[in-house]
């Protein structure tokens, strides 16, 4: 139990159905669409189609979104890889004769085309039950008539403006600035992409005038975008993978998301035994920061799109956890093996939802980096993600830029199914953060006994690439023995990712739900 002379959070409980996420309005969403007869699949795509016009620094429809279903008491857990793939024009060496040495951040070259809004479609159609135009009200209503904005976006929202360039700059400020708390945004050239997909599906965005606009503008920028490469967009179904950590599963989606990284992080946190160690002092921080470097520099050898990904069953192996684990000083702090430009702040958002009938579903939809690629379409002012970030130049490398493919992701829905059959769909945000986050999250669970509320709150830290971001949540004396081991040690502006769990207790019935202080939504039931 928390102790109410601090500030805090409580859990939320309810019987018929819940909703976590990361802005109020998509939450009570979420239930409105519930209690209207929705199952939790409509209820997921409404409040996460709205959080795009409440969050439009996270998510839009110009991103990406992979997501995990479980229908039922007893049902299957299915994956949903709704990543989309670079244009067939493409070409590392195209880019690396222009003099680039990484993926260029804010050029249409980094934009691979949008995933999420055929996810969604496919999603629906599959395992919804109202209307597509019944689920998308909500968002086609707040995209028209604006929303305030939140304070923790405002606060995103300043940090990241300058990332905006020429049509977005128009789009996503308000008299050539960042919005300010309670100002109210509105996106009407999305509430009309919006209809047409209510109207026509999918094809209402990857055909027609909504797909005209975004090659036009795609090719404008220089980009190699063909109409072809909108229509033939598809997603696809997959197996998730998953691992044992002391009796607990945690459960993951396979590549090209960095789903096995938090397994392989889970797995050398078991060799470690961090239960046995305060949990928020340095020698846990210490232990897990050092494991994140070692399964991050194997992310980045091995995470690329599934076909050109051999190296995941390696990343998964109990021999792969037990010998990185060994390479570990508990008193000394190791140079990041692997330096790769993760320190750029990248946006998400995550979603779960659980119904009446404990139909689960948790879901991460992104535009990638602030703002995404910073580039819209003229016409509708779609925000362009720069997912094709994701790829690396380097020749022959498995994830090396080129045509058609899926690029290594950062977003990563996970569920977690605890030894007395109770499983939590949980998602962490924030970039390079959501497998450690994962981690960190699991270990909270498991071995020091956190609600999911309080396994949210706690305190966070990040191996990041230029030393270890830590929050204020930690001690003086805790910062002053990391330093003493060899950390660098940075204090983010904002604080480390965001959380969303649900926990379906298999005993009671009963949801309980957790929902990030560090952003501005909630955990709302019925």
């Amino acid at each position: 139990m928390r102790d109410f002379h601090q500030p805090g959070r409580s859990a939320v409980f309810a019987e018929n159905g819940m909703c976590a996420t990361s802005h109020p309005l998509a939450a009570k969403t979420a239930i409105n669409l519930l209690e209207q007869g929705g199952n939790a699949v409509d209820a997921a795509i409404g409040a996460a189609i709205l959080l795009g016009i409440c969050e439009p620094q996270m998510t839009g429809l110009g991103g990406d979104m992979f997501a995990m279903i479980k229908r039922g008491e007893e049902g299957q857990i299915i994956g949903l890889n709704a990543s989309g793939r670079s244009p067939a024009g493409l070409s590392a060496k195209a880019l690396r004769d222009a003099g680039h040495e990484s993926m260029p951040l804010r050029h249409a070259a980094a934009v691979t085309i949008p995933g999420a809004v055929d996810g969604f479609c496919k999603l629906h159609s599959d395992h919804g039950q109202m209307s597509l135009a019944d689920v998308l009200a909500p968002a086609i209503h707040y995209a028209e008539n604006g929303v305030p904005v939140a304070p923790r976006v405002a606060a995103d929202w300043a940090e990241s403006e300058g990332n905006l360039a020429g049509r977005a700059r128009e789009a996503f400020l308000l008299a050539g600035a960042a919005p300010k708390p309670g100002q109210t945004f509105a996106a009407p050239g999305q509430a009309d992409v919006l209809r047409k997909i209510a109207k026509d599906g999918r094809a209402g965005f990857y055909e027609g005038e909504v797909a005209e606009d975004m090659v036009a503008s795609l090719r404008a920028l220089g980009g190699s975008h063909t109409e072809a490469d909108f229509a033939e967009t598809a997603c696809d179904y997959v197996t998730p993978i998953s691992t044992k950590y002391k009796g607990v599963e945690l459960i993951e989606l396979p590549p090209n998301g960095q789903g096995a990284t938090a397994l392989l992080l889970a797995n050398m946190l078991a060799e470690l035994d961090i239960g046995n160690m305060d949990p928020w002092g340095a020698e846990r921080a210490h232990i897990e920061a050092e494991a994140t470097k070692l399964a991050y520099d194997a992310r980045n050898r091995f995470i690329a799109d599934p076909g050109s990904c051999t190296g995941s069953d390696h990343m998964m192996s109990a021999k792969t956890a037990t010998a990185l684990a060994a390479l570990i000083d508990p008193d000394r702090a190791m140079a990041n093996p692997s330096r790769v430009s993760e320190a750029v702040h990248k946006e998400t958002i995550y979603i779960t939802v659980v119904d009446r009938d404990r139909l689960a579903v948790s879901l991460i939809y992104s535009i990638f980096h602030s703002f995404g690629s910073g580039l819209a379409s003229d016409r509708f002012g779609i925000l362009f993600h720069n997912r094709g970030a994701g790829f690396t130049l380097t020749k022959g490398h498995p994830n090396e830029a080129g045509p058609r493919k899926r690029p290594m992701h950062t977003i990563i829905p996970g569920m977690i199914r605890q030894a007395d059959g109770s499983l939590m769909p949980f998602g962490v945000m924030g970039g390079a953060y959501q497998a450690t986050g994962h981690a960190r999250f699991l270990t909270n669970v498991v071995d020091f006994g956190l609600s999911p509320q309080a396994a949210i709150d706690a305190p966070r830290c990040f191996a990041d690439v230029d030393g270890l971001s830590i929050e204020r949540g930690y001690t003086v004396q805790v910062q002053d023995a990391l330093r003493a081991k060899g950390h660098t040690l940075i204090i983010p502006a904002l604080p480390i990712g965001g959380a969303q769990a649900i926990r379906i207790d298999a005993k009671t019935g009963l949801l309980e739900g957790g929902s990030d202080p560090r952003k501005d939504g909630c955990a709302l039931g019925y």
